[in-house]
């Protein structure tokens, strides 16, 4: 993995002072259209959660909507989005996971954690199990993890 993590880092586009001034974007387009980088991001978090009983895959609007579909795919599972509403609220329907039905979130920036924290809590509070999170990256200087202690997690490239 370590040649493939070279490769899938050299896909992503610095974008300086974005979305405001002293914020590096870390931009997956070109990883979205490169056909082996996005195939090797799909097969890397699918892989990690073979073989343990998922039945959905939820994706976090909206790149995570781009990468959690393919990966349901793979696993057999159903897409469920869920959309974020302005900036503190999100959406999933009341139907969209079972009572104790294994269920992985998928995003493609963990950074401060606080969405994908609070969409692990509305599916629990739904009565489904978090079986596990993957993203694409994760910006560790934000300490995103924190926020998800115990939970099994891949991210695919790390950046401190």
């Amino acid at each position: 993995m370590e040649r493939d993590t070279a490769r899938l880092k050299d896909l992503i586009r610095d974008i300086p002072d974005f979305p405001k001034a002293g914020v590096v974007f870390k931009d997956i387009t070109p990883l979205l259209a490169d056909p082996e980088g996005f195939a090797l991001v799909v097969d890397a978090i699918a892989d990690r959660f073979v073989g343990r009983g998922i039945r959905k895959v939820v994706g976090i609007e909206a790149r995570g909507f781009i990468i959690a579909a393919p990966v349901a795919h793979r696993l057999g599972a159903g897409f469920v989005p869920v959309r974020k509403v302005g900036k503190g609220l999100l959406e999933l329907h009341s139907d969209a996971v079972d009572i104790d039905e294994q269920v992985l979130v998928v995003d493609d920036v963990l950074a401060t954690g606080g969405t994908a924290a609070a969409t692990v809590r509305l599916i629990e509070r739904l009565g489904a199990r978090v079986a596990g999170l993957g993203f694409v990256i994760e910006l560790g200087f934000l300490n995103g993890r924190q926020q998800l202690s115990g939970r099994d997690m891949v991210s695919l490239l790390h950046y401190e």
